[in-house]
């Protein structure tokens, strides 16, 4: 019964992953040459180890699959491919001092309990134990399989919290995807009414203000979205590679600088000559904006309860930590223990490993390709507005 215990309380660790999505040859039609292009797979190989992993890595997890990378995805191999990248894992990288730890503790556990309570050689012969006065060190495995299912029950919540924040996060892209277009079009095909002849040149310059400011608000979004460090630069350029020295000016110098394109895109649209009612329904896509701007710094400002995550982080550190205590008569049939090794080396790495994915996935946006977001709607934007609309059918 011990044996199928441990057997059931390693059966808890969860199916390997790869550390990187596989690398996309998906091109982003681009409107303008940017900055900060998709980086997609894992790292080169002239990257510093730092960006293997932990933080440097986040920055090569901005996936957007084709049907080429679905292929990949499902394919036959995936279990084979992906066990075998489990040593160039970045998640695993990461958990290299916790993995460790457990292992020394299970490694110490192994050789004390060999010295107070006898052993075998290489020979196979069985030796009495050198320290007679010391007890072996070893704990009732009872405790670890009750409270298995409740440390089960935390890291579900744990992850699918910070899955559902993601997914959230990625909804409200979407939303921004889905409405610029919906804003654009509406723009194009309605401007002009009442019979006023159409002045081609004002309507290209009226329509590709409007596309530049939509372009104008996800950028910024983005920028909002990202560390300073990693994309302040690259927006300033691009900003100042589209649009007008003092429109660029007063969005970069705005305090918050959605706010400032989408009042920018606000007047664009009020300039456009159309019947007041048309406006107001484009208007409304604006209102959308401002709910998923809402809603992304929500997401970025209020983590998932810390007293949660802490107590789930300490439950788990404190579980496997104790866990070889509990796991060394279980592998008595194996050479004076010493398969509790590795089989508490994997435990920790797939159980640690639960808890990290979380972590990771909590604060989504800069796991998101939002620079591939931005590109897209910048040249989606422009080629509608680019279509022939009312009073320009002839």
């Amino acid at each position: 019964m011990k044996l199928l215990s441990a057997l059931l309380l390693l059966a808890l660790s969860p199916t390997q992953t790869a550390a990187f999505a596989p690398a996309s040859n998906h091109a982003v039609v681009k409107a303008a040459p940017s900055e900060t292009a998709l980086q997609m797979g894992p790292p080169p190989s002239e990257s510093l180890l730092a960006e293997t992993y932990g933080e440097g890595s986040r920055k090569y997890r901005r996936t957007v699959y084709t049907h080429n990378e679905w292929v990949k995805h499902r394919s036959s191999d995936r279990f084979i491919r992906n066990i075998s990248s489990m040593i160039n894992s970045g998640v695993y990288k990461s958990l290299g001092r916790e993995v460790f730890a457990t292992t020394a503790i299970a490694t110490f556990l192994v050789v004390f309990n060999a010295i107070t309570g006898g052993y075998t050689d290489f020979d196979g012969v069985q030796h009495e134990a050198i320290l007679t006065a010391l007890p072996q060190l070893t704990l009732p495995l009872t405790p670890f399989t009750l409270l298995s299912p409740s440390l089960g029950l935390l890291l579900v919540f744990r992850t699918n919290s910070s899955y559902g924040r993601w997914d959230e996060a990625r909804k409200f892209w979407g939303l921004n995807i889905n409405h610029t277009r919906d804003l654009n079009r509406m723009a194009t095909a309605w401007y002009g009414h009442d019979g006023i002849p159409v002045d081609p040149a004002l309507r290209a310059e009226h329509l590709r203000q409007v596309s530049l400011m939509t372009w104008a608000f996800v950028r910024s979004m983005k920028r909002h979205l990202s560390p300073p460090a990693e994309d302040e630069e690259a927006f300033v350029a691009e900003l100042n590679a589209r649009l007008a020295p003092e429109q660029a000016d007063a969005i970069i110098a705005a305090a918050h600088r959605p706010n400032r394109a989408l009042y920018d895109l606000s007047v664009a649209i009020d300039r456009l000559p159309m019947h007041f009612m048309r406006k107001n329904e484009i208007n409304k896509n604006l209102s959308i904006f401002e709910d998923t701007l809402g809603g992304s710094e929500r997401l970025l400002s209020s983590p998932v309860p810390l007293f949660y995550s802490r107590h789930t982080a300490r439950f788990l550190s404190t579980w496997l930590l104790l866990l070889p205590f509990a796991m060394y008569e279980p592998f008595k049939g194996s050479w004076n223990h010493v398969m509790e090794i590795p089989a508490i080396a994997l435990a920790s790495l797939f159980l640690f490993g639960i808890e990290e994915l979380a972590t990771q996935l909590e604060e989504p946006f800069t796991i998101l390709p939002m620079q591939g977001f931005c590109d897209k709607i910048g040249a989606n934007c422009d080629e509608i507005v680019g279509w022939r609309g009312q009073g320009l059918d002839e």
